[in-house]
């Protein structure tokens, strides 16, 4: 079995996961923040919409350029509901098991680098970028969103089993 056939599995249950989490976000508290020095709801969900679109790109390219020199920084595109959260997120995680399912062991095994106005942030192989700045990227993440819920008195949905709000 490939390495993209083998890593399906825990993809789809961490998808799966992270939508019952933004499919809890209620449009108007996409501002809200825990602290002055926090992202907002609609960052959070937003940034975890777009993780899983890195997929295609690590996959397809061998750096990414967050910052490069003459060019626009990167920046997560800033939503203004959660059905447009939604569509994100499910547009990026059908390319990304497409992806995944299609590249060969040969190519997961390449070397990739995160680059900053040119310079390496970063470099590991694609299966650790999938694994590391993908799956568990979007564990942290969907983490905060959670504590962020319940700060806001929205029930927290169960992932790996009942919440304590079920």
């Amino acid at each position: 079995m490939s390495f993209g056939q083998s890593i399906l599995p825990e993809f789809d249950q961490e998808m799966a996961n992270t939508r019952k989490v933004l499919e809890r976000i209620p449009d108007d508290k996409l501002d809200w923040k825990a602290h002055p020095k926090s992202n907002t709801i609609g960052w959070v969900g937003a940034h975890l919409a777009e993780i899983p679109g890195w997929v295609e790109g690590t996959l397809a390219h061998e750096t990414w350029d967050i910052n490069p020199v003459g060019g626009e920084p990167y920046k997560t595109t800033k939503a203004t509901s959660r059905e447009q959260l939604l569509g994100i997120f499910d547009t990026n995680v059908a390319a990304a098991r497409k992806a995944l399912a299609a590249t060969t062991d040969d190519a997961f095994a390449k070397e990739w680098s995160l680059l900053s106005q040119g310079q390496p942030i970063l470099t590991m192989p694609r299966t650790t970028v999938i694994r590391s700045l993908v799956i568990n990227h979007t564990i942290h993440h969907r983490a905060m969103l959670c504590v962020y819920l319940r700060l806001n008195d929205i029930p927290v949905p169960g992932m790996y089993g009942p919440s304590g709000d079920e």
